[in-house]
């Protein structure tokens, strides 16, 4: 790693920071993505139970994006078979198991699977421990695992990890507080951002640390997670769930889509993040906003990596101005 002066500490789940880490590893080596470990669905929650370790998925794409070298070992990371047994499963989850079982922990195994792609930085789950997470409903019903929460639809009062895990490891705390700039999101609410704060001392070491806090908003509503919400609701509720209370700025983008694709969302119940034209500040915290967002091909809304990235670095410069 380089200058702890420089270091960007970026939290969330692997689909959702992974246009972040793309882009800033093309300006700098010294990233560090903190991933949520409470993923119990698909190849990572079959592999979770099989060979109880932690869901690899999100790690996978947090290294893949981070990845510098062949670009034909982030394609074998990527691959997914789609018959007989393996149907389901991406290569880089199984490599990921097999380094685990080698290595003696999964903080090994992303160890070993950044030299082997030459990453611009490390992945570290946010926990060892391995947890569900669990969500309380003004009805008093409990969800338990990501993918009951994101299916129910229902409001949320509160969170936590089950069983409850360690403190943050002594490498997290170091990372945090050694860090220049800290970037939460984008990534679903309940399920991508909240599981890394709810670890006991994330959200203390976050606070302890000198680091700026940003908060990159998301682009679109997760049907049946965040259903309605708009930007201040979004940053109130990411604090209420997880106890965080200082985010510095958050970023959200100026643009939003139009036509076919913004009906294609609603079709599927999700809409724009939206927030006041002229606002300067939301919940208190002051808003910076940029054209960050495009149209892939096949009508899917994304962050544009190069644009959110500069726009990550200008706080970072700004933090020493």
């Amino acid at each position: 790693m380089g200058s702890p002066s420089r270091r960007i500490v970026v939290l969330g789940g692997g689909t959702g920071i992974a246009a972040c880490l793309r882009g800033l590893k093309a300006h700098t080596r010294d990233i560090t993505a903190i991933v949520t470990v409470a993923d119990d669905g698909g190849s990572s929650g079959r592999l979770r139970k099989d060979y109880l370790m932690l869901p690899p998925g999100d790690a996978r794409n947090c290294l893949v994006a981070l990845a510098c070298g062949d670009p034909l070992m982030s394609e074998l990371m990527n691959y997914r078979f789609t018959d007989s047994i393996l149907r389901g499963h991406s290569f880089g989850n199984l490599m990921l198991t097999v380094l685990t079982q080698l290595g003696g922990s999964f903080t090994e195994a992303l160890r070993r699977c950044a030299q082997l792609l030459d990453c611009a930085g490390e992945v570290l789950p946010s926990t060892e421990a391995r947890v569900v997470l669990e969500a309380l409903h003004p009805d008093g019903a409990k969800s338990t695992g990501e993918q009951a929460i994101s299916r129910c639809g229902k409001p949320v009062n509160s969170m936590a990890l089950r069983p409850e895990p360690p403190p943050i490891s002594p490498l997290l705390q170091q990372r945090i507080a050694e860090a220049a700039l800290i970037v939460i999101g984008p990534g679903s609410l309940y399920t991508s951002l909240a599981p890394n704060l709810l670890v006991p001392g994330m959200v203390q070491a976050i606070e302890d640390s000198p680091a700026r806090c940003i908060l990159v908003s998301n682009l679109m509503t997760q049907p049946g997670e965040t259903d309605g919400f708009d930007l201040a609701r979004h940053v109130s509720q990411l604090k209420r769930v997880t106890g965080l209370k200082r985010i510095d700025r958050v970023l959200c983008s100026s643009t939003r889509p139009e036509g076919e694709v913004l009906a294609h969302y609603a079709a599927a119940g999700a809409e724009p993040v939206l927030f006041p034209a002229t606002a300067e500040r939301v919940d208190g915290i002051e808003l910076i906003r940029a054209p960050l967002s495009t149209v892939l091909p096949g009508g899917m809304v994304r962050h544009d990596s190069e644009r959110l990235a500069a726009l990550v670095l200008a706080q970072l410069d700004k933090s020493h101005a």
